[in-house]
């Protein structure tokens, strides 16, 4: 039978790779890494250096800074303490933290992993750069640093997985890294390699870079994770251990390391837990995307100078994972994600699938203005003297903002025009007053009104 025209026939390995190669210029991308799992099998391939300053090859297995895709190991970590009986989901926080234990949040471990705890998302990593864990906690996860009420809503926290990073140290009685190493990635087979850690001999690691697309050049930045904050963010890994992750929490993955209702549960959409811009939902530990009638799990992570992303579909067992060494990475993944579905035969979700209700832009009021507070992150909204709204945040030049009848609005880039999604202000439940706002998954709550 002629397949010429079937638009779902596999692309052959060789056309993505040079695709893979083609993107990478285009984007300004040193270096990248592209892995596929579909029909039982996976295809890695690899472009550039790792390095543009020493023009080190990447390989197959360099190790690049993956950030965020840290919390997937790392609540992949808390679920299987689950599994052996030593915490449970519902558990409080402060039972297993005892930096939390007087002064610390009411918030369960479920809603730590689920970013529903109402913590803030954290300070800047040079600010933090000298603390102990413990210091980290008792000044930032605290009660009354909450930007919400524990299970009521969603906010991004790397707070929130330094906390479950220091709860797996006192289950285990382990450091972070020796416990991730011993009950994650030794059976997975990754070689472990963290930012801040001495390097593993064996194996390459990727250093981040900046890409300026006005000039065209691209220059080697350095990474600058706080110690505190490894469980949020200081893995690295290649897109064949981020596919290895994957099939742990699918029916492809090697049995026995995660149990299939913990895996499943792990994907199950929290309930009020609205991720806006980042995700069409999201479970414990991972961002679900909606591709037609199905949900893939995964996450984005960006370290200083990285791009890498991680999709995966549990009915079929097809996963995709991207790596690369470039802040202009993000663009190269839009791009490729949107054309994988000529190798994998299946559309694959690069970004939130959930379409926009055709909103309708409403009078700026003065209930959206005011100072809303996440942690150190001060947003101003603003009203001008003609009535429009403006979002500054810690005191930047404000950029204009469009505000919706359902609460939505768009950041308007100043130089194009171009409306840019950014996020939803909140009303409180009992007095019908905004609030709070959430930008890029991240709450603040209204301080003082301008």
């Amino acid at each position: 039978m002629d397949t010429s025209g079937d638009k779902r026939r596999p692309t052959a390995p060789h056309r993505l790779e040079d695709r893979l190669h083609a993107l990478a210029r285009a984007h300004q991308v040193p270096g990248a890494q592209l892995a596929v799992h579909s029909g039982g099998t996976t295809r890695a391939m690899h472009t550039g250096v790792l390095d543009s300053i020493t023009g080190e090859p990447f390989t197959a297995g360099t190790a690049v800074p993956i950030g965020s895709l840290t919390k997937c190991y790392t609540a992949t970590v808390v679920m299987l303490l689950v599994a052996d009986g030593d915490v449970e989901l519902d558990d409080q926080l402060g039972d297993h933290v005892p930096e939390l234990r007087r002064a610390g949040p009411p918030c369960t471990v479920r809603q730590v992993l689920s970013h529903t705890a109402g913590l803030a998302s954290g300070p800047d990593s040079d600010h933090v750069a000298a603390l102990t864990t413990a210091r980290y906690l008792q000044a930032h996860c605290a009660d009354g640093t909450l930007v919400m009420e524990p299970g009521t809503d969603f906010s991004y926290s790397n707070a929130g997985y330094v906390a479950a990073g220091r709860l797996i140290e006192t289950v285990t009685g382990m450091s972070w890294q020796d416990a991730v190493r011993s009950i994650l990635l030794d059976p997975l087979g990754t070689v472990p390699s963290f930012i801040g850690a001495p390097g593993t001999p064996e194996r390459q690691a990727a250093r981040g870079h900046s890409a300026n697309k006005a000039s065209g050049r691209t220059r080697p930045v350095r990474q600058n994770l706080a110690p505190a904050e490894a469980a949020a963010g200081a893995l690295m890994a290649s897109a064949p251990d981020l596919v290895a992750l994957a099939l742990a929490h699918t029916h492809d993955g090697p049995g026995g390391l995660l149990p299939p209702e913990l895996a499943e549960e792990m994907r199950r959409p929290v309930p009020g837990a609205d991720p806006g811009v980042l995700a069409d939902g999201w479970g414990l530990g991972f961002a679900l995307f909606e591709q037609g009638e199905t949900t893939w799990f995964g996450h984005d992570g960006n370290a200083q100078g990285t791009s890498c992303y991680l999709r995966a579909d549990p009915h079929t067992g097809t996963v995709v994972a991207f790596t690369s060494n470039s802040n202009s990475g993000a663009d190269m993944w839009h791009e490729l994600s949107a054309e994988l579905e000529e190798f994998t035969g299946i559309p694959v979700p690069g970004t939130p699938a959930r379409p926009r209700p055709a909103a309708t832009p409403m009078a700026a009021t003065a209930q959206c203005t005011g100072t809303y507070l996440n942690g150190d992150i001060e947003y101003q909204v603003t009203m001008s003297d003609s009535g429009t709204l403006a979002l500054s945040v810690d005191g930047d030049v404000p950029a204009p903002l469009v505000c919706h009848e359902d609460l939505t609005c768009d950041l308007v880039d100043p130089s194009s025009g171009r409306r840019i999604p950014g996020g939803r202000f909140v009303r409180d439940p009992r007095t019908g007053t905004v609030d709070r706002i959430q930008l890029s998954g991240r709450m603040a709550r209204k301080s003082v009104l301008v």
